[in-house]
């Protein structure tokens, strides 16, 4: 057990996951906050210690932990090919999400909250020049990081090929795309690429989309949020594949 994970709902969705949970440590004196996670701990038979504040706050390292700090193993990621098999034995059309090296953990948890919220079987990240699932992240998603499957690849331009293959459509998220937000065809199996903070899609990676969704906006100054793109672009396929 080498994480520490804190915070209340993230501890909680924790508790209710598959991960390993090794310890969870209380804040004395807010017991009677943590009911819920008193009674998960011990369903699952692991140790809850009431320890002070002080002893929190180093463990945390004086994050916001609201009292509340677990031990968990650490994440394991899933080949590319377990996120198309999530999909099939729910029997739906495949609605992956591909990170074109995400680099803000606050963004990463805020994309995979809105993707477990909008039905995505599966997150692939790359192994480098990317953050990685980490407490931070798993704090920020509220938990949602815990029951995403995520697969780790080592070269995101060759995923895209390969996923090409098992038949998907690739589509890229950027200012200058060519289509408007609702004109593609995007029911479908689809990969969604949402492009780095700063830089956008990498010049390789755009290359490999098969066609570039813009979200239309009143001001070209700014451009939107990497979380708050992959939001609305994928309330937009989930709107699509309803009205199927």
């Amino acid at each position: 057990m080498d994480e520490l994970l804190y915070g209340r709902n993230p501890v909680q969705e924790a508790l209710k996951s598959d991960i390993s949970v090794g310890r969870v440590y209380l804040l004395k004196d807010g017991q009677h906050h943590n009911k819920d996670i008193v009674a998960l701990a011990k369903m699952k038979g692991i140790v809850v210690d009431y320890v002070d504040r002080i002893t929190l706050d180093k463990k945390a390292g004086n994050s916001h932990h609201q009292g509340v700090v677990a031990e968990i193993a650490p994440i394991v990621y899933l080949d590319w090919r377990d996120l198309l098999a999530n999909a099939d034995q729910r029997g739906e059309v495949p609605l992956l999400l591909l990170l074109d090296h995400i680099e803000d953990p606050h963004n990463l948890g805020a994309i995979i909250r809105s993707a477990l919220c909008f039905g995505v079987h599966g997150i692939v990240l790359p192994k480098k020049r990317s953050v990685h699932i980490n407490a931070t992240v798993i704090k920020a998603s509220a938990g949602a990081a815990l029951h995403m499957p995520v697969a780790m690849v080592a070269n995101l331009a060759q995923t895209m090929d390969s996923l090409k293959e098992q038949g998907l459509w690739i589509a890229g998220t950027d200012a200058k795309g060519e289509l408007l937000r609702g004109h593609a065809a995007l029911a479908g199996p689809l990969a969604v690429v949402i492009g780095n903070e700063g830089k956008g899609l990498g010049a390789l990676v755009a290359q490999k989309c098969d066609f570039i969704l813009r979200i239309p906006m009143e001001n070209t100054l700014n451009s939107l949020n990497a979380s708050v793109a992959a939001g609305i672009v994928l309330y937009d396929i989930v709107q699509q594949r309803r009205a199927l």
